[in-house]
């Protein structure tokens, strides 16, 4: 086994190391990874752009309701995302694996519809059992990311504030939520909702997707720049056909956790850190060199 470690570094050697293609072989010799992650979930790679975002949370001006600021959010690297949410299969087996915490009563393992019933630690602890998995690291996107690969799908849900009245905002809120009623709750067939502009599937679905993103409340100066805030990251933010903020360890937001009108479905997809794929790749490559020099 040695001298065919040794073989295959030569070989690697004499490509010159030039890419990915040079190392692939040394990633993906059987054993090496499990057999039944040998699919990896698609990714959709977003070249780095800006998106006009409005910013999570409650923010105030003068002890008074403000309306959340909008803000450029630039970024400068590209964004790794999954194409669709993950399913019900793959999240079973992950609970198979004693990585995750069993589905809800109802449903079903299908490979082709998206995981619900899923609380934010749920999520959380897929990405983690992922990452070990595969070698390389998967976590939940910011409510940015989000908000970014979402495209032209991505709702902002700022209302005007009046100073001079402050029960109209309240009263434009409620007609907001007033006009939307409840989603269907009966999730569909990957692409069910389609394809956005950047090649994700069912962004704005009837499933609302974790975010790592945490509640904050901020206070603004008289020029709107924040001054203070106060996080609370026992509530998440879920972005689908709207934004809620739903407490992180609800599988359910029907059962009353959120603002408004509720998630119909908690589910979620994942972003991967291309910067620890190219990390665990370097050092995974260093052992191999060490092994067989010995």
């Amino acid at each position: 086994m040695l001298i065919a470690l040794k073989f295959k570094l030569a070989l690697a050697c004499a490509a010159g190391l030039a890419g990915p293609l040079a190392i692939t072989p040394l990633l993906t010799d059987a054993g090496s990874i499990d057999a039944t992650l040998r699919d990896r979930p698609a990714i959709v790679e977003l070249q780095s752009g800006t998106v006009s975002y409005r910013v999570a949370g409650d923010f105030t001006r003068a002890a008074r309701q403000a309306e959340a600021p909008v803000a450029a959010v630039q970024f400068t690297r590209p964004l790794a995302i999954m194409k669709r949410q993950v399913s019900a299969a793959d999240y079973q087996h992950c609970v198979d694996e004693a990585g995750c915490r069993a589905l809800s009563l109802g449903v079903k393992p299908s490979a082709d519809r998206p995981a619900v019933q899923i609380s934010w630690h749920d999520a959380d602890a897929y990405a983690a059992w992922l990452s070990r998995k595969t070698g390389e690291h998967y976590r939940l996107p910011t409510d940015e990311e989000w908000a970014y690969a979402a495209g032209s799908r991505y709702q902002d849900d700022g209302l005007p504030v009046d100073d001079g009245d402050s029960s109209k905002r309240w009263l434009a809120r409620y007609e907001r939520e007033s006009e939307r009623g409840p989603a269907d709750a009966e999730t569909r067939a990957f692409g069910g909702f389609g394809v956005n502009e950047n090649g994700l599937l069912d962004i704005g679905g009837n499933v609302w997707e974790w975010t790592s993103t945490c509640f904050v409340r901020s206070v603004l100066n008289d020029a709107g720049k924040i001054i203070s805030n106060s996080a609370n990251c026992g509530v998440r933010v879920a972005e689908g056909q709207h934004r809620a903020y739903v407490t992180d360890f609800i599988r359910d937001a029907r059962a009353g956790c959120a603002v408004g009108v509720p998630p119909s479905n908690l589910g979620f997809r994942l972003v991967r850190e291309r910067k620890s794929w190219i990390s665990g790749l370097s050092s995974g490559l260093n052992k191999a060199l060490s092994i067989a020099r010995s």
